[in-house]
């Protein structure tokens, strides 16, 4: 060890250089040692003093360098890693598998039940992407990334978005649940409150209806869903219900009679599952109702019922049967 008096230059150039040629000291022009000179070898010489030999030995080894560690690290994060990835690519590999197996499934199924082709493509799609989100979710926590956060945001989204959308997500349900229950299909005639028509087009949100005046009426599939409604057409055999209104004083037995032969003449009219009957059905302010109640093939209905009124008006008049209409009798008081 080299003892050091700061205040000898040349003891400080002796220990700066470690035996090799001595660094002349630097004075001023009054002869003082420059004060530079002075900290940098002192500087030098604690360093000296105070390095470790087995320091030194790691930097020159490499036993003990940032470089060393980071190959360390990087070493433990790639054998733990890997494996991971590798479990998360087998489970994607898998999954996707099960959700196309699971996709034809759900389609064959809706198929053996005649199944509108959109209920089909639209539950097929749904199902595809809500398992597919699931695989990646469960990937994603295989390999460390979590999911719990990502889940959650999405809840608000999904949230937000449904408070928004609500009355578009009722119409949504009331599509589905009419492709599901299937209370009508498409060329149905229904009626629901103010609404007849032949049913056109069943979307998703809306039903497109046709009535007899050609327009076009959309409907949102929740009203449809969610009152009552009459589907006329439903059934291969309706019935079919005719008022005939005659005046007071009529021979009802004469009327049931030409109404009889009527129903008879009409080559569309079935005798099952029940023989058509006419009877007296309300006594009016005006007129005697004779209901007729006839069985015919849905296809028909539109026929009979156009052509039948027609018929009972000749009968009527070739038979001398008064049909009435309101009369109001007035009554004078001669005084």
């Amino acid at each position: 060890m080299i003892l050091i008096d700061d205040k000898t230059p040349n003891l400080l150039a002796a220990a700066a250089l470690n035996g090799k040629e001595p660094v002349p000291v630097l004075k001023d022009e009054f002869g003082q040692t420059i004060l530079a000179q002075d900290s940098i070898t002192h500087t030098v010489a604690d360093s000296l003093k105070n390095m470790n030999l087995s320091d030194l030995k790691g930097v020159v080894t490499g036993e003990n360098t940032i470089l060393r560690d980071g190959l360390r690290a990087l070493t433990e994060l790639t054998v733990g890693f890997v494996p991971k990835l590798l479990i998360a690519i087998l489970i994607l590999w898998i999954g996707m598998k099960l959700t196309k197996m699971l996709k034809k499934f759900i389609v064959r199924a809706l198929e053996r039940r005649n199944a509108e082709p959109s209920l089909k493509s639209f539950l097929g799609s749904l199902v595809d992407v809500l398992l597919k989100a699931m695989i990646i979710i469960m990937a994603m926590d295989v390999v460390g990334i979590k999911a719990t956060s990502f889940i959650a945001l999405l809840g608000a989204m999904g949230l937000a978005i449904g408070m928004a959308l609500q009355g578009t997500l009722q119409n949504f349900a009331g599509g589905v649940i009419i492709l599901l229950m299937k209370p009508f299909k498409v060329g149905d005639y229904i009626e629901c409150g103010e609404y007849k028509g032949y049913i056109q087009e069943i979307r998703i949100f809306h039903t497109m209806m046709r009535p007899f005046n050609g327009r076009t009426i959309v409907i949102p599939n929740s009203e449809l869903s969610n009152k009552s409604l009459i589907n006329h057409t439903k059934e291969e055999i309706i019935r079919l219900d005719v008022v005939a209104s005659v005046a007071y004083g009529s021979d009802l037995d004469k009327v049931k009679e030409v109404l009889m032969d009527v129903i008879n003449d009409e080559p569309l009219i079935l005798n099952e599952p029940k023989p058509p009957t006419v009877a007296v059905s309300n006594l009016a302010d005006s007129s005697v109702d004779v209901s007729m109640w006839m069985w015919v093939k849905t296809e028909d209905y539109w026929t009979v019922w156009m052509r039948i009124r027609e018929n009972i008006y000749k009968a009527f008049y070739r038979n001398g049967i008064t049909i009435p209409f309101p009369q109001v009798e007035v009554h004078m008081n001669h005084e």
